[in-house]
């Protein structure tokens, strides 16, 4: 048994992005006064994500929680709505944006406490990779109007290594959509294999 419910965890976790996203709000930072705001930095985005996300893990446990022992059909499709949506935010989101913070720890937690269903493999790159480009093109709209770019570095290189850099940005995503999709599935192939073993009667 948990020393801390599940369900617990996540509100801890909602409540403390919360709280940073308002200190980060509160900063003084003058690129947050310029075009675009907080909005230009990934890290930023991110961290709108994992509260968006941890808000519909919370969502999901009350909705669990009302349905219990319920017979209406309405509210079955409703949470096993919410449960695909919880899926396919850690799966396309969370998990491939948060790899480059520091906020891994809460999505190795949240990947150990619940299964996670996965989408497919094609649906999930195109949706990963959908993302990537939509960030690509946000941030050259940001320079092609204030003229600054949002990473100093692509104000070094030329049109062709940033075209090479934006590339390996977006296969990088993709290959961490593809490494949370393993850890998932280790996690919980592990996980059933100990329930399992624990399950078989012992040999005399």
């Amino acid at each position: 048994m948990a020393l801390i419910p599940c369900q617990v965890l996540r509100v801890a976790i909602l409540l403390s992005y919360c709280s940073i996203l308002c200190n980060y709000k509160a900063i003084e930072m003058p690129a947050h006064k310029t075009y675009g705001g907080s909005w230009k930095f990934l890290t930023f985005i991110d961290l709108v994500i994992q509260t968006v996300f941890f808000g519909i893990c919370v969502l999901t446990d009350l909705s669990s929680l009302l349905t219990r022992g319920s017979s209406s059909q309405e509210q079955e499709r409703q949470l096993k709505k919410l449960i695909s949506l919880r899926d396919w935010m850690l799966a396309v989101l969370a998990f491939p944006i948060g790899v480059h913070t520091t906020v891994l720890p809460f999505i190795l937690i949240e990947m150990r406490t619940s299964h996670h269903q996965y989408p497919s493999k094609k649906y999930g790159i195109a949706a990963v990779s959908t993302f990537a480009f939509g960030y690509i093109l946000w941030v050259c709209w940001v320079h092609h109007v204030t003229g600054i770019w949002v990473y100093p570095l692509l104000a070094h290189i030329g049109p062709g290594p940033k075209l090479v850099f934006f590339g390996i940005a977006t296969i990088l995503m993709n290959l961490l959509y593809l490494l949370g999709e393993v850890v998932n599935n280790y996690i919980w192939d592990t996980q059933k294999s100990m329930e399992e073993s624990k399950e078989r009667p012992k040999l005399e």
